[in-house]
């Protein structure tokens, strides 16, 4: 069953790469942007079957993309950008699996960049903190307090507020089109989550 649905999969992203390039004549630049973040919960509470089944969407996912899109984006000079994750960088609770998986893309990044540059093919990353989507307000309508987690998220940032999708999509026009002399680089779309000191402590003091 693991094999085919394996198949079925390589099939997919294959099918999807072709047919990109039948109907608009060329690729020039791949966009790896989904992914999927499960909830929080320590490592004693997931599954081998759980880490695995995340990182094929997080990080085999980009993986098979890249390499049916890299044969195209060589002819075209083209590049690749991947979606990772503030918190591939500076962690996050209760979330090993998925700051794992966002962690690898960011390496992916890197050692692409590397092996794709006698291409001219540029490959870089950016790694968004809070943004409002669908999946973070999903997150809150399931918290205890909607109204508090919300400001929570926003309060995060230096700036106090959420990014929006459409700031991730101007940092992958900016990598696309104009950042021809950037390669393998990785861009924060944080609001300066990452900055600043915090209360971190999290020494369990009957422990």
């Amino acid at each position: 069953l693991i094999l085919q649905l394996f198949s079925t999969y390589l099939i997919y992203f294959q099918n999807l790469i072709e047919n990109t390039v039948q109907t608009y004549g060329k690729l020039d630049c791949l966009i790896n942007a989904a992914g999927v973040h499960p909830p929080h919960k320590p490592i004693d509470d997931f599954s081998v079957q759980d880490f695995r089944a995340l990182n094929e969407i997080n990080i085999l996912g980009p993986f098979i993309t890249s390499k049916y899109a890299l044969p195209h984006l060589r002819k075209t000079q083209g590049n690749i950008i991947n979606n990772c994750s503030l918190v591939a960088y500076i962690g996050q609770p209760g979330a090993v699996i998925y700051t794992s998986s966002k962690g690898a893309g960011v390496s992916m990044t890197k050692a692409l960049a590397i092996d794709e540059a006698k291409y001219n093919v540029r490959v870089n990353s950016f790694s968004p903190g809070n943004i409002f989507t669908p999946l973070w307000e999903s997150f809150a309508l399931a918290s205890d307090d909607y109204d508090k987690t919300i400001k929570v998220g926003k309060d995060s940032q230096l700036l106090g507020r959420f990014g929006t999708p459409e700031e991730c999509g101007l940092v992958c026009l900016f990598l696309a089109a104009d950042a021809t002399f950037c390669t393998g680089i990785n861009i924060n779309v944080s609001g300066g989550a990452e900055l600043d000191y915090g209360n971190k402590n999290k020494v369990d003091p009957s422990s």
